[in-house]
């Protein structure tokens, strides 16, 4: 069946049909989006597909609400919103019309679902309080899109659909960065876990560029590992390794001498030729060589181990 409409609600938009938006457009860009309550419209019919509006939940009819009672709940007994059951059944091809290679699909399917799909289901339905974000309440993808919205003084019977518009290439640059951005976690892994077992007992890890590391040294076990080189552009760098993705502490920082140093001054705290630059936070420090960093990384793995020892 050829699709002729995408068809949500009108007045004021919310992140979930906005999203899901996303979604349906990129999968039927020759579709009109029709933003209307009129019954003649939210009613399935041929040609379309209606989604947070209409009152009902029916996959084979082209319809995708959730303000219903009974409402569509996960397996988890977690609310669905309309963009969560957009995803639900549009998700793998949306996933394919990004190129997102066949193997990884189902994993970053659920992947993308757990960490950006169900937030949005579960603000939208209430079930997670803004308040949990912190100072930070505001700046949630929710917020930021339904930002976007016409001041209520902007008058003009477009106004609100121009403004949805408008926000939906927003929504659809953070829909399709956050998927790129967990296909690039997905290729890295492989890449890394080679490194990991071309490294063996070794305190450091070198990896062929820049890229995410810490998610695979965690599920390969590599728990002795403790910094990471590579190089950049025209230089190396080292890196720590962080203890978890919920802070900042690493496995063991670099040297307490080296914060906040760079060339000569660094040079002569570490006693290596070519050592560049430290960073005040000692998290990353970087070389002009190969054989520089190197340098640092076992000056770096030594003192750590002293410390370990003392303690």
């Amino acid at each position: 069946m050829t699709i002729t409409h995408l068809v949500t609600h009108s007045g004021g938009f919310h992140a979930d049909e906005l999203l899901s938006s996303v979604i349906l457009t990129r999968l039927y860009p020759e579709a009109t989006v029709v933003r209307s309550r009129d019954a003649a419209w939210i009613t399935p019919g041929e040609g379309r597909i209606i989604y947070d509006v209409g009152r009902a939940y029916d996959a084979e009819a082209g319809i995708f609400d959730h303000h219903q009672r009974p409402n569509p709940l996960r397996e988890s007994g977690q609310p669905y919103s309309s963009f969560g059951l957009i995803w639900k059944h549009f998700g793998h091809a949306y996933l394919r019309a990004l190129d997102v290679p066949e193997q990884d699909i189902d994993h970053l399917h659920a992947g993308f679902d757990e960490g950006f799909v169900l937030p949005i289901d579960l603000a939208d339905n209430g079930a997670i309080e803004p308040s949990a974000a912190g100072p930070f309440s505001g700046l949630t993808l929710p917020a930021l899109l339904e930002s976007l919205k016409p001041a209520f003084d902007v008058r003009g019977a477009d106004a609100e659909d121009r403004a949805f518009a408008e926000a939906l290439a927003v929504a659809g640059t953070f829909v399709e960065a956050a998927i790129r951005g967990r296909a690039a976690k997905r290729r890295a892994e492989a890449m890394v876990l080679e490194a990991i077992s071309a490294a063996g007992a070794s305190r450091v890890l070198e990896l062929p560029s820049g890229m995410p590391f810490r998610a695979a040294v965690e599920s390969a076990g590599a728990d002795h590992m403790l910094f990471v080189i590579h190089p950049r552009d025209n230089d190396w760098a080292l890196t720590t390794i962080r203890k978890g993705s919920d802070t900042f502490e690493a496995r063991a920082d670099l040297p307490a001498a080296w914060a906040g140093l760079t060339d000569a001054a660094l040079e002569e705290a570490s006693g290596v030729e070519g050592a560049a630059f430290c960073h005040n936070a000692r998290f990353i420090a970087v070389a002009r060589t190969r054989d520089a960093v190197l340098k640092l990384a076992e000056l770096a793995v030594a003192e750590a181990g002293q410390e370990m020892s003392a303690h």
